[in-house]
């Protein structure tokens, strides 16, 4: 297939890039199967006008026959997955509830949803999300839950809404570390000492012997959870 040829076939993947709702309803009125057609990286048009935030083009492209909301790309990702990741995606996230999305749907990494929300800390979108059911005890294929997420980056209003969501507070990921070993891993005191005041153990070590608060980026992050945590009457380990 020449680039002119592919141009063509993979038209209303560009429109809905792009924007041009207008376009995209001209083509779909032509050839309703658009609305299924995958380009060459296994992805739909929802996909595209999911990752561009383009609402007008979603909402379009849901009233033809063939739309799945839950359609996944080659990387396993749905257009929900890809709006909870956005910035800007809380009107998005909306018409793809409302078209009945699943919320624990899982990328091939075993990623769902509400991981996404937590790692770009987007605290609404994850209230929407756990508001429609999606379950905070769901791990990745590197046995994170979004609670490692939320501590690593240090969101303390998602770190405790998933608790209040019955995030476990002690599981490990893969490599042995909780959420209380990311959180100081990454310098996020304050995610650190919430974890700790919801019940984080700190005498849990890592698959290499680590305590969470040797993972402390430098004296001054370590400083500040021991004596935080100091004054809540918590020891931390330490080798």
């Amino acid at each position: 297939m020449d680039l002119e040829e592919q141009q063509a076939k993979y038209a209303i993947h560009a429109a809905c890039r792009e924007g041009q709702t207008q376009k995209v309803d001209s083509l779909l009125h032509a050839e309703p199967r658009l609305v299924s057609r995958r380009d060459d990286d296994d992805r739909l048009p929802l996909h595209w006008a999911s990752s561009y935030n383009r609402l007008p083009i979603v909402e379009l492209l849901s009233e033809h026959r063939g739309f799945d909301v839950d359609a996944q790309d080659g990387a396993g990702w749905t257009a929900l997955m890809i709006a909870s990741s956005l910035k800007d995606g809380d009107e998005l996230v909306d018409l793809l509830l409302n078209k009945s999305a699943d919320v624990d749907v899982k990328t091939n990494g075993g990623q769902t949803a509400l991981h996404f929300a937590a790692s770009k800390s987007n605290l609404d979108i994850a209230r929407k999300l756990l508001a429609h059911k999606a379950s905070a005890r769901v791990k990745d294929k590197r046995g994170q839950l979004p609670l490692h997420r939320a501590a690593a980056v240090g969101n303390v209003p998602i770190v405790k809404l998933l608790l209040e969501s019955r995030s476990p507070v002690n599981a490990t990921d893969m490599d042995g570390c909780t959420a209380l070993h990311h959180a100081i891993a990454e310098g996020q005191g304050e995610a650190a000492l919430t974890l700790l005041r919801a019940g984080a153990e700190a005498d849990k070590r890592d698959n290499g012997g680590a305590y969470a608060i040797d993972l402390a980026p430098d004296a001054k992050v370590k400083s500040y959870i021991m004596r935080g945590a100091e004054e809540e009457g918590i020891v931390l380990g330490s080798r």
